[in-house]
């Protein structure tokens, strides 16, 4: 079922100068979260996907389409009916967006004082958030006097106080250093988790999708050019904006250039096998390539794995006669993908 639905969606602003055209930041744009997924949309700068996530909750109104969110078309909402559905929507940012005169405890209540809840009911859900987010201790104290890493887990905290069924994560961990951003990923999975919270990642990082994220959606110009469960979407990537960021973290097929440069280090054939969700074990390969007796070497390329699945391609150095390498790789053909550039 569907918590959050875009059906050709877009956002087009006024010409930023006289002369200029209109400028469209989110283009046709349909889209569907079901409720528990977390849900990763990905793109580099300037590809529209702030300002998605920020019709979702319409801090910005869309132009043409529609948005429903909790059954909600929000789209044709006012903003007094808007505020009952915003209670529903939590949201975390890169700046982390505290209050600097309040208290992390203050911080956190402050929804909740907005919302209107009786005192008694405030202190112990900030409680409750501060134990679930391993901050206890640092009720009284203040942002200034906090980590990076401590200031996002009070953001999470705030975020959840109103019970919502629905976290936008807008860029929430590219201001943090990778140890920090493992420990808050792991926080925003136990939310999902633990209390069923549909999370949407927004990130130009491929590492926080495949290491959270259940869905994914490749945004660019502001387009969804790619969507799909992450590990489908990655390891079989068909567009280039694609390929790039999974290029990020995992070395694929080698470029020319790069193979030019591998040609002239090994002096025997080259070729390219992909690995995918265990359809064919590595071992097995080298297996059959020892056993026909062609010495290889590993010159480019990784095996990377998402939710425990492997993906990847290696590319190996070969060195034996002609007819022992081609009689080898016609069995290895029925195993897996073989290329080979000659």
């Amino acid at each position: 079922m569907a918590i959050v639905s875009l059906r050709g969606v877009s956002k087009v602003y006024p010409a930023p100068t006289k002369g200029s055209a209109p400028v469209t930041a989110i283009d046709e744009v349909s889209l569907e979260v079901e409720a528990g997924d977390i849900y990763g949309i990905i793109g580099y700068s300037g590809a529209g996907k702030s300002t998605l996530v920020r019709l979702v909750n319409a801090l910005e109104r869309s132009t043409t389409g529609e948005i429903f969110v909790n059954g909600h078309d929000i789209a044709l909402m006012k903003e007094r009916e808007l505020r009952r559905v915003r209670l529903g929507i939590g949201m975390i940012f890169q700046q982390f967006n505290l209050l600097g005169s309040r208290t992390v405890a203050r911080n956190v209540a402050y929804p909740l004082e907005v919302a209107g809840s009786p005192k008694a009911e405030r202190t112990a859900r900030v409680a409750e958030l501060l134990e679930f987010v391993g901050l206890s201790d640092k009720a009284g104290a203040y942002p200034d006097q906090l980590s990076g890493g401590q200031k996002q887990r009070v953001g999470i905290a705030r975020a959840l106080a109103t019970q919502p069924n629905i976290l936008l994560a807008d860029e929430s961990t590219s201001a943090l250093d990778p140890e920090t951003t493992h420990e808050v990923l792991a926080l925003l999975k136990r939310v999902n988790v633990e209390f069923g919270v549909t999370i949407i990642v927004i990130t130009h990082e491929m590492d926080v999708i495949q290491t959270i994220a259940t869905k994914v959606a490749v945004m660019d110009k502001g387009r969804v050019i790619e969507r799909g469960p992450v590990f489908d979407v990655f390891s079989n990537p068909q567009h280039p904006a694609s390929a790039r960021f999974v290029s990020t973290v995992v070395k694929g097929v080698p470029s020319p250039r790069e193979m030019a440069v591998l040609r002239e280090r090994h002096t025997g054939r080259i070729v390219t096998l992909a690995f995918r969700d265990d359809a064919v074990d590595q071992s097995a390969v080298f297996g059959e390539l020892a056993r026909a007796g062609v010495a290889f070497e590993v010159v480019y390329g990784g095996i990377n794995e998402i939710q425990g699945r492997p993906f990847g391609h290696l590319t190996l150095a070969l060195d034996a006669a002609d007819v022992a390498i081609d009689a080898v790789l016609d069995h290895i053909r029925t195993l897996t993908t073989v290329t080979e550039v000659r």
